[in-house]
C-alpha cells in the first residue's frame, strides 16, 4: 500500500473556497477514479493550509489514478469554474510518499 500525504496552501483569503470546493466536487471525483481518500486535517498551526491522506494499492495504481484525474473533464470544468471569480484556490502543494514499517500498528 502506498500512501501520499498532500498538504495544499490556499492562495490568499480562499481556504475556505479551496475546502469548499475539495469536499464538494474534487472529493467525488477521486471515489469515480479510484484515489481512496483516508482521511483529511484543519492544519492548527497554520489556517491556510488544510492536509488529506490517500492510499493506492500499488505504484501503477497511484500512477493511473493521478493521470486520470489531470485529465478528467469534470475535474478540468471544476477547476476553470472555481477560479473564476478570485482566481486560482490553489497556491503551493506538497506531497509525502509514506509506506507502512512491517510493525505498524494498522498494518
Amino acid at each position: 500500500m502506498i500512501y501520499e500525504l498532500k498538504t495544499y496552501r490556499a492562495t490568499d483569503g480562499n481556504i475556505d473556497a479551496l475546502k469548499k470546493r475539495f469536499f464538494q466536487k474534487t472529493m467525488p471525483i477521486f471515489k469515480r477514479l479510484g484515489i481512496e481518500l483516508v482521511y483529511c486535517w484543519n492544519n492548527l498551526e497554520d489556517s491556510n493550509v488544510f492536509n488529506y491522506l490517500v492510499r493506492f494499492p500499488s505504484e501503477e495504481a497511484k500512477k493511473n489514478a493521478w493521470e486520470a484525474f489531470a485529465l478528467d473533464p469534470e475535474w478540468k470544468t471544476v477547476k476553470l469554474e472555481s477560479e473564476k471569480v478570485s482566481g486560482p484556490l490553489l497556491a503551493a502543494q506538497s506531497t509525502l510518499y509514506l509506506a507502512t514499517t512491517d510493525f505498524s500498528p494498522n498494518a
